[in-house]
């Protein structure tokens, strides 16, 4: 284990909460649960099972999707549905043996759609179970977390399963997108072994809890003498281990990686503490991706048309570059040679490890033109990921908190570099600081709350919700070290091949804006840089063409699930001209900073 904290033992002071003092609940009960058993595991002795297991590190892989916070942009009882999409996201990630794309769940259709749950009042894993299997659900950059539900004002219509923005076209269903289900789900026996074998042989399971006297968890193994529990939280348990002699489980909330040790915690295990192992839940997932099964609509919305290329050269859409850098440092292509870079070289697979970070959308819930933060921070988090060796947690930066502070850009267009100086001067908070909502703010005052917020309770009536939130006071702001500019094949390749993904500009009108897959190539008399995307690698295709290999912010049903490959030297839209790196600071252990759950 790469994490060594001393064991907490809150003894010597027995307590017990009053209902005043306790949060809204948002883990319901339910007296009839659904359930569709097929193969219940058998119990085995403890003794034939690991000491520890953790699925953040089995044989050095992590096989744990990326951290969430249900309490912003608002404050949302969403535990329920956070810890179903995120053990079954696990459980997607390791059936597919971690290799890229990791498909992250969202939460927020279960929220908006499944019935009889309340949405944000609460809610049981089993119902969002009963849903899946009914109805299955689709990925985050299809429908993005919004922080409401269908019974506080975001009830479930069809955009809410999948949609698309565009500036002056308005949002639309797209053509078609990936769906993913599940066949078995069920509660689990309240039984140490029964846990700990479904954890081990098929992964990730949810739990209820009570939350209450976990909210200020500060390290080690948690432990309380309270003299009752009221379950009123869903967690999803990840693994078990043994720390000073003390048995303890592996568990992942959803309040954001500056909540415990990266958004998890760990709890003594085998005395249904706080009863974590009364309301166990199970769901496997169905292979829906080796065929990509996609759901495919009667919508019309076509192919995006040329002429949105005149109405956004007379808006204020524009990418401004800047040709500053700060360089400390050999550049890679000042020490390595053509001849010292493989033929092709791709970052979502090196050595069968996939170090990128999880998709994008920058288009919803609303259109916003913010390429350049979403580029900016994916590169950084890939090359991050990198650094760490792609071990857990898995690193994903906020593009909102850089619009929030105004650092290169707005919705209307900006540039990469600014970027890069906002994190050298300040350091970029990560994507649970600050989810990704697809608006600039009011005020541009990077304030504590525009950069690291968290929220409480839900809105009051005719509220903003704001009145509940805060800037959170302790949290990682990843540091940039240096950062620069490159362009023209072999330069790129070697920055590529030597540090991770960089940020290129490209003319996004034509042949790219209806992209559906195979090698891009477009002749132009001229191009215009008017987007930002991640170039993480090449390629060459049977008939000896070369192609870089892209990413971008356009959801995962766009292009080659949300990527594409172009031409190289020639006939791609200006892809080389203009390239922008950044290099972050190295730390392989992940820094703690066990931010509590309360309002200062």
């Amino acid at each position: 284990m790469r994490n060594h904290f001393f064991v907490i033992f809150l003894l010597g002071l027995t307590f017990s909460l009053s209902e005043g003092q306790r949060r809204a609940p948002c883990y319901v009960r339910q007296s009839n649960p659904p359930s569709n058993i097929k193969t219940q595991l058998p119990i085995p002795d403890l003794k034939d099972l690991p000491t520890d297991f953790f699925w953040g590190n089995v044989s050095g892989v992590n096989y744990l999707t990326v951290g969430r916070n249900q309490n912003t942009p608002q404050y949302c009882g969403a535990c329920w549905a956070f810890a179903t999409t995120s053990a079954l996201s696990d459980r997607i990630k390791i059936m597919r043996k971690a290799v890229w794309p990791d498909i992250d769940l969202a939460p927020q259709v279960l929220l908006s759609c499944e019935n009889p749950d309340q949405g944000c009042a609460g809610g049981s894993p089993l119902q969002a179970y009963a849903y899946i299997h009914k109805y299955g659900i689709v990925d985050e950059t299809c429908s993005p977390y919004q922080g409401k539900g269908h019974t506080n004002g975001l009830g479930c219509t069809p955009d809410i399963i999948c949609k698309n923005c565009q500036v002056f076209l308005g949002c639309w269903i797209p053509d078609e997108w990936d769906y993913y289900t599940i066949d078995e789900y069920g509660p689990l026996p309240n039984s140490e072994a029964a846990i700990m074998n479904e954890v081990h042989q098929r992964g990730p399971v949810t739990c209820g809890i009570d939350s209450s006297y976990i909210l200020n968890y500060s390290g080690g193994v948690f432990q309380t003498n309270a003299t009752e529990y009221k379950i009123d939280h869903a967690v999803s348990i990840v693994g078990w281990g043994v720390e000073n002699g003390t048995k303890y489980w592996w568990v992942r909330n959803s309040w954001g990686t500056h909540w415990g040790n990266a958004g998890f915690f760990k709890i003594v295990r085998g005395i249904n503490h706080l009863g974590i192992e009364e309301s166990c839940d199970f769901a496997v997932p169905v292979d829906t991706w080796t065929q990509q099964r996609k759901n495919k609509t009667s919508s019309k919305s076509g192919l995006l048309p040329l002429k949105i290329r005149q109405l956004m050269d007379k808006s204020e859409y524009k990418i401004v570059k800047s040709d500053q850098e700060h360089v400390i440092s050999l550049r890679p292509h000042e020490y390595l040679t053509p001849v010292d870079i493989p033929k092709e070289w791709d970052w979502r697979n090196v050595n069968g490890t996939n170090y990128l970070s999880w998709r994008k959308n920058q288009h919803i819930p609303q259109y916003c033109g913010s390429c350049w933060a979403q580029a900016a921070t994916s590169g950084i988090s890939d090359r991050i990921n990198i650094l760490r060796n792609n071990s857990w947690p898995q690193i994903a930066l906020s593009p909102q908190a850089i619009i929030n502070c105004h650092a290169g850009g707005t919705c209307w267009g900006g540039d990469p570099i600014g970027v890069y100086e906002y994190g050298m001067k300040k350091g970029i908070p990560e994507e649970t600081c600050q989810g990704y909502i697809a608006s600039d703010p009011d005020s541009y005052d990077c304030s504590a709350v525009q950069e690291c917020k968290n929220c409480y309770s839900e809105p009051g009536s005719g509220k903003s919700g704001d009145e509940n939130c805060w800037g959170v006071q302790k949290f990682h702001r990843w540091k940039i070290v240096e950062y620069g500019k490159v362009k023209g094949a072999d330069q790129m390749k070697a920055e590529i091949y030597a540090r991770g993904p960089i940020a290129c500009g490209i003319d996004s009108f034509s042949k790219l804006m209806n992209y559906k897959g195979g090698i891009l190539s477009q002749k132009t008399w001229w191009y215009y840089i008017t987007h930002i995307v991640n170039v993480i690698g090449w390629g060459v295709a049977e008939d000896g063409t070369e192609y870089w290999i892209c990413r971008n912010s356009w959801g995962s049903y766009w292009g080659e699930e949300g990527f594409f490959r172009i031409k190289m030297h020639s006939d791609n839209l200006g892809i080389e001209t203009d390239c922008d790196w950044a290099v972050p600071e190295t730390i392989k252990e992940y820094p703690a900073t066990y931010e509590p759950f309360h309002k200062p």
